[in-house]
């Protein structure tokens, strides 16, 4: 007999809190489970195992939808990997656009921590959050 988890031990089990577990059937990233006889979920150890899959997905970046097709995929192991590599590549661009930003909003900040007025007329935050420059040039974002 498999195990069966009711779903705090399947949130446990997966590293999933059980609100999501619920947020996950009700979009369809998780099949609604059978229930006990007090009307309980009783999960086996696919939806624990579908759960990890899912939440490192979501470690990763991915949104539901693209975590959608790749449990399609999964789900079909024959079925060529061309999608799952398309689904990477264009999530990995987005990753570097999103490194490149953070990059840049690290340089203007690190121009600004160090700001010797003691008025927040002449703070250099100030300055930059109003797109003012009236004592030092910062780059723009």
């Amino acid at each position: 007999m498999s195990a069966e988890f009711t779903i705090g031990e399947l949130g446990r089990a997966s590293g999933v809190n059980p609100e999501t577990i619920r947020y996950y059937e009700r979009t369809g990233l998780l099949a609604a489970p059978p229930r006990s006889q007090s009307g309980y979920r009783r999960y086996d150890a696919d939806a624990a195992k579908r759960l990890r899959f899912i939440r490192r997905g979501r470690e990763l970046g991915f949104a539901i939808e693209e975590i959608k097709t790749l449990l399609q995929l999964a789900d079909h192991p024959e079925a060529p990997c061309r999608e799952a590599d398309s689904l990477a590549r264009a999530h990995l661009a987005e990753v570097e656009a999103r490194i490149a930003d953070l990059c840049a909003m690290r340089e203007v900040l690190s121009q600004i921590v160090e700001c010797q007025s003691h008025t927040a007329e002449h703070c250099r935050l100030i300055e930059t959050l109003d797109q003012r420059s009236c004592c030092s040039p910062l780059p723009p974002l």
